[in-house]
């Protein structure tokens, strides 16, 4: 995981306890106080946790594919969200920043943050069950 401020984490745990509540309108909220306090830039490190948190710590090294059959016909939101999880599993955060980029330009970054803390909370629980 690159470098991320230490608030980024508890930020990141913020959007998770208001996405595990089913509150989607707490976790814009969270990601709002975000980028008031720190900019997209903040945004951008607490997308980055939720993408480790997806992944999770016992990583091989190396070069990972993205495995999603039809993506290119999945909605934008969950094409990001899986071609940001990939770039994070492939500790390319290059990628990651230019596909955070490409989806503020489009006016699409909330509903991706959204749909990537939704895809964290599906992870957690199936990871518990």
């Amino acid at each position: 995981m690159t470098d991320v401020p230490p608030e980024a984490f508890d930020d990141a745990a913020q959007v998770l306890r208001s996405a595990l509540a089913g509150d989607s309108d707490a976790v814009v909220g969270a990601f709002d106080a975000v980028v008031d306090r720190a900019g997209v830039a903040g945004a951008y490190d607490v997308a980055w946790c939720l993408a480790a948190t997806m992944v999770g710590d016992n990583v091989q090294q190396g070069r990972w594919t993205l495995d999603f059959p039809g993506i290119d016909e999945a909605r934008y939101d969950a094409r990001w969200v899986a071609r940001f999880v990939s770039a994070y599993a492939n500790a390319d955060s290059s990628t990651g920043e230019a596909l955070f980029g490409a989806a503020l330009a489009d006016g699409q970054l909330p509903e991706c943050l959204l749909t990537l803390a939704g895809s964290a909370v599906a992870t957690l629980r199936r990871r518990a069950a």
